[in-house]
């Protein structure tokens, strides 16, 4: 009979063949899970909510039916808590939310189920996803299982945790300047930020915004591209997901990679660069690199300037009203965006078309653009932001997220892959928009051909 151990160590496809074959059923890998999460969560705080119950009729409903349900039938997946569950708990990281239920759950939500998943809990956040250590006054901080004094990373640190930890195989995180690639880089995991709208958001109050995103957290590339293949489609209400994604071809032969430790502005630690210059020499025995960037001047102030008018609008009530409930991380994001004019507004928006295109440039030369997926190591959970980077004080918290959140700003998809055979470490793999199946298809020759693959963490 397969151990709790094996089950949990399969990956999320492996798992769906085995159930779908009759060889596991869906209440042995719920159980399994569920006592994975029982021996170490209390240790790393990767769930905020555990609904064990609702899990186990779940997999019994999965078990008397006649066929799969889908391609994830009997798979227990977890939900970032940032993200509506019908039914059950949804606190977005926050005090004001900790009895919230939702009555109607996510399009993301509701087609996982379609598919056959199982929802195993919701994953820890910062309130309402702003903050460098994944932690709220629910839960937290969620530590790093390679290392609980270090930080697993923000925001999507308890899906990260969970699925690096064997609790769950696939977890779904949201991304708005680096939040499933840096966990995913802290924790050793893979990560998915797809073009925005391939899943689609038809409940999103600004339907033309593209900053965010949902996304995937797995051990390997086939659940990602799994993940992606169930929650993807257009949807009426979001006018992004309607657009056409255009062809996805790449050249025949070695692939072209340009190479950027920095996109030429952000700050990167040292330590960083030397290890990324490593993945570099190792990914040239699979490409044709190139060191390349696109034009970003003026990158990290457009996006500081479209991030805080987006908050500000999003929670800037909450901000009157219930102040003191709130933690100093929100409270900050809220109050840079007070004094933004619609002119501070637009001409962020005039810079962030100009790095697009010059993004759009360089993939007429090159198939790939690789860089880090973030700019520092993980550090102790007792410090709740990067405020200087090799001894260089930053302007804003939010600018060791340079690396990541200047992607974020043209909307091009990312795959977050290990890039070194050290722990922890990843490389931001980035492709045109629509390109996902090249990514996933590169990202399979490196863990094949280089071994850039998941490594388990220390029991």
């Amino acid at each position: 009979m397969t151990s709790d151990r094996s089950v949990c160590d399969l990956t999320a496809t492996a798992l769906a063949r085995a159930i779908a074959r009759g060889e596991l059923s869906s209440r042995d890998a719920v159980e399994a899970h569920l006592a994975r999460i029982a021996e170490q969560d209390a240790r790393l705080a990767a769930f905020v909510t555990v609904d064990a119950e609702g899990a186990r009729r779940a997999a019994q409903i999965c078990d008397a039916a006649s066929a799969p349900a889908g391609p994830l039938h009997g798979v227990p997946v977890a939900i970032k808590d940032l993200t509506d569950t019908a039914g059950l708990t949804t606190t977005y990281g926050s005090v004001l939310f900790r009895d919230h239920v939702p009555p109607e759950e996510d399009l993301l939500v509701a087609r996982l189920r379609r598919a056959g998943a199982i929802i195993l809990g919701k994953t820890n956040t910062p309130e309402f996803g702003f903050g460098a250590v994944c932690t709220n006054r629910l839960c937290g901080p969620t530590r790093n299982p390679f290392d609980p004094a270090l930080t697993s990373g923000g925001s999507s640190g308890g899906s990260a945790v969970a699925v690096a930890a064997g609790m769950v195989p696939l977890a779904h995180g949201t991304d708005f300047g680096g939040s499933v690639r840096t966990p995913a880089s802290f924790c050793d995991v893979a990560s998915i930020r797809p073009t925005p709208g391939r899943i689609p958001s038809p409940r999103r109050p600004l339907g033309w915004d593209m900053l965010a995103t949902h996304g995937f957290l797995a051990r390997s590339i086939d659940d990602l591209e799994l993940a992606l293949s169930v929650c993807e489609g257009a949807d009426a209400h979001d006018p992004l997901s309607t657009r056409s994604f255009g062809g996805d071809r790449t050249r025949a032969g070695h692939a072209r990679i340009a190479v950027t430790p920095d996109f030429g502005v952000a700050p990167v630690a040292r330590n960083v660069r030397a290890r990324f210059a490593m993945a570099c020499e190792a990914l040239a025995r699979v490409a044709d690199i190139v060191q390349s960037s696109p034009d970003c001047g003026g990158a990290i102030g457009t996006f500081r300037t479209l991030r805080a008018a987006h908050i500000a609008n999003s929670f800037g009530e909450l901000l009157k009203t219930r102040r003191d409930e709130l933690t100093p991380t929100v409270i900050w994001n809220i109050e840079a965006g007070a004094r933004l004019s619609a002119e501070d507004y637009l001409n962020a928006e005039r810079r962030r078309t100009a790095i697009y295109r010059s993004f759009c440039d360089l993939f007429t030369r090159a198939d790939f653009l690789v860089a880090p997926a973030a700019s520092v190591f993980p550090w102790p959970n007792e410090v709740s932001d990067v405020s200087a980077i090799d001894g260089t004080t930053l302007d804003t918290p939010i600018d060791y997220l340079a690396v990541t959140f200047i992607v974020s700003l043209v909307g091009f998809p990312v795959l977050t892959h290990r890039g070194a055979n050290e722990l922890p470490f990843g490389i931001q793999i980035i492709a045109p928009p629509g390109c996902e199946s090249r990514l996933f298809s590169f990202g399979r020759t490196i863990e094949q051909t280089l071994g850039f693959s998941h490594r388990r963490p220390p029991a």
